[in-house]
């Protein structure tokens, strides 16, 4: 049975296998006030989210290797953790509204970290 409602405000989970990218994330959002988690990959993002059922928000690479991509990732984690808002970033995979989890957001790679920051802090008020 998945959460019913979030209980960390400023987390965030980073799924990422570049990690030159991933690490400059994980910087931006401490920096910002945010606890980060990062992973490499969707196993290794669904290990963390088993354990640590406080993060709230989940940016994830839809390319990556492993036994599932990021858009799957994305749809696992809005069917096991509903309330989790969701980004879904790609450079190279333009993805379609209805391919989408519901209320989850398409980032197209690169995109303005600040920008995305801006819209978490309205979005978890």
């Amino acid at each position: 049975m998945g959460q019913s409602h979030p209980i960390g405000t400023k987390t965030i989970l980073i799924v990422d296998d570049e990690p030159l990218l991933r690490f400059d994330l994980v910087d931006f959002f401490e920096a910002a006030g945010w606890r980060v988690f990062d992973a490499e990959d969707a196993d290794q993002a669904i290990t963390i989210l088993e354990g640590r059922r406080k993060i709230r928000v989940v940016l994830t690479d839809v390319q990556m290797p492993g036994s599932i991509n990021g858009l799957k990732l994305a749809h696992y984690i809005r069917n096991r953790f509903p309330p989790t808002i969701l980004y879904i970033a790609s450079g190279h995979v333009p993805l379609r509204e209805d391919e989408l989890p519901v209320r989850a957001t398409f980032l197209p790679k690169p995109f303005d970290p600040h920008r995305l920051l801006r819209q978490l802090e309205t979005a978890i008020k």
